[in-house]
């Protein structure tokens, strides 16, 4: 173990003459030599083999007699209330008396690792104290399972991969400069073989470490993986919970009786004052504006919606109309438009399918029977064909696995499928990358694509246009972006919605509407990453009057 101040200073580790590593007369003992003779290593009352009172102490030697080594009853390793004992307060590691052999501080008799001796190592040690729970050990075995925020377990930022060492995965070899498990390769271990290590006792070596929580801060836990989320060439978006990440929020106090007041009061008389309704409805939340509908019929007898739609023109009054929608009620309508009428919006379909959980699927699933009078899977049915349909038709089923632990061998055995499916072979197995695709969960596809591009140096996105096209191509390319990294996938939604001569207001309404309340902040902060201006500026550049003002309180501010 390597702390600031260590080696320690004279009479310290290693130790000067007649210390470890040896000088004559040292360990291993030269003349009079080993097994040492009393005042040898380890110290102990008569010397080594043991007699009563020696290491390990039990009554009688070594080869054990009753009592001895191995152990029975009393014995090392513990059987109940037996070595190690949790350690007294005070006490460093808590040995027991005449226990431990020296770590080569000639100078210092051996009685227990008493606080005499940690105040002695604390200041040889940079004033490191080690604070006793830090080696508290608990019955169990070695490699020491993760504990939360301890060694071994995931940083924060990091999906968990279940527990710790992955099947498949080695044990990792970068810890702290010179520090690790005992008898790990690149470390000496002084004393003889087995013994307790004369460093500190070392949680997890005859015993299961209890949360350590003076471990040495170090940077990743297993710096030899790369971070799923973050590693390679492949931009991933860690999974960090950083709380609300929308610009809408819910409004103190928002009455939607007091609400309707102001919108009719807006509309009524000659002319309509917009500025109130943007000032209203972009500071409520959606569950704030979809009950003002039955509020206004309720308090003037008249339906909102027509009432809008005579006052309003324009994008705009789509705008309005559209925030006065419930989510899924809105999906739906989105998706209906984007299937009827000739033509169909194939991108609208693959955006909305796969970046919604399966809760909200359902419910699309349920409004549109309810709302258009046939399965939405019906409707994709009629409007495409081949393995586009298919793809789209898994989406619809709302039917991903939602769990957030990887298990990193199903992972590369994925990544080794979709290599034998595309690349690996003359022509391309569609179906497989569909089944992997559309099944599993977001947190296991992210592990899959990069270990898909360790194994073939390729990313997933560049083997996807190598081996498909047309709709089948973009939209599996859509699916694995929103998977990959969501905010960044409606970057570049909002950014191809805006770009070039004339702008796709009903994506831009969409996704501005859709993602106010979700990740609108992760959204503008990939915007200016990935296009060099705020998401608020282009939309400024792009829309103009009352429609860019409702827009931009959507947005919530420039970057």
């Amino acid at each position: 173990m390597s702390y600031p101040g260590y080696p320690p200073q004279a009479g310290g580790y290693p130790p000067q003459p007649g210390a470890y590593p040896p000088q004559p007369g040292a360990y291993p003992p030269q003349a009079g030599g080993y097994p040492p003779q009393a005042g040898g290593y380890p110290p102990q009352a008569g010397g080594y083999p043991p007699q009563a009172g020696g290491y390990p102490p039990q009554a009688g030697g070594y080869p054990p007699q009753a009592g001895g080594y191995p152990p029975q009853a009393g014995g090392y390793p513990p059987q109940a209330g037996g070595y190690p004992q949790a350690p007294p307060p005070g006490s460093w590691g808590g040995g027991p008396a005449g226990g431990y052999p020296s770590i080569g501080l000639d100078s210092l008799s051996n009685p227990g690792y008493n606080a005499g001796m940690a105040n002695q190592m604390s200041a040889g040690m940079g004033g490191f104290t080690p604070n006793p729970s830090m080696f508290a050990q608990a019955p169990g075995g070695y490699p020491p399972a993760p504990q939360p925020g301890g060694y071994g377990a995931p940083s924060p930022n990091q999906q968990s991969y279940g527990l710790y060492p992955q099947p498949g995965g080695a044990m990792p070899q970068h810890q702290g400069p010179g520090m690790g498990y005992p008898g790990q390769p690149g470390q000496p271990m002084p004393g003889y073989p087995r013994a307790p290590s004369p460093n500190p006792p070392m949680p997890g070596y005859g015993g299961a470490p209890a949360p350590m929580p003076a471990y040495p801060n170090v940077p990743s836990p297993n710096p030899s993986m790369p971070a799923y989320g973050g590693g390679g060439a492949m931009p991933i978006a860690p999974p960090i919970n950083r709380g609300f990440r929308g610009t809408i929020k819910d409004f103190p106090g928002a009455d939607p009786l007091k609400d309707v007041e102001v919108l009719r009061k807006a509309m009524k008389g000659f002319g309509t004052d917009e500025q109130a309704i943007i000032d209203l409805l972009g500071s409520r939340s959606n569950k704030q504006r979809v009950p003002m509908l039955r509020a206004y019929k309720t308090s003037y007898g008249k339906d909102l919606i027509k009432d809008l739609h005579s006052e309003l023109s324009g994008d705009f009054r789509k705008l309005v109309m559209n925030m006065l929608k419930a989510p899924a009620e809105l999906d739906a309508y989105e998706l209906n438009s984007a299937i009827k009428g000739a033509g169909t919006d194939e991108a609208c379909l693959i955006e909305i399918l796969s970046s919604r959980s399966n809760a909200e699927i359902k419910e699309i699933n349920r409004i549109y029977k309810q709302e258009y009078k046939k399965s939405l899977e019906d409707a994709i049915s009629g409007d495409t064909s081949g393995h586009f349909r298919r793809l789209l038709i898994s989406l619809a089923q709302g039917n991903r696995d939602e769990r957030e632990a990887v298990d990193i061998s199903l992972a590369k055995q994925d990544a080794q499928s979709l290599y034998a499916a595309g690349e690996n072979k003359l022509g391309t197995d569609e179906s497989k990358f569909n089944a992997i695709l559309c099944a599993r969960s977001k947190s296991h596809l992210r592990a899959v694509f990069l270990e898909y591009q360790k194994m073939c140096g390729r990313d997933i996105e560049k083997s996807i246009g190598r081996e498909m096209s047309g709709d089948l191509e973009s939209g599996m390319l859509a699916v694995v972006k929103c998977i990959k990294n969501t905010p960044a996938y409606f970057a570049e939604r909002l950014y191809k919605a805006m770009k070039g001569a004339g702008t796709k207001d009903t994506t831009l309404i969409r996704i501005m509407i859709t993602r106010s309340e979700v990740d609108m902040l992760d959204i503008r902060q990939e915007y200016v990453k990935h296009y060099g201006k705020s998401l608020y500026t282009h939309i400024s550049g792009d829309t103009s009057g009352d429609y860019k003002k409702l827009l931009l309180k959507l947005c919530g501010g420039s970057d």
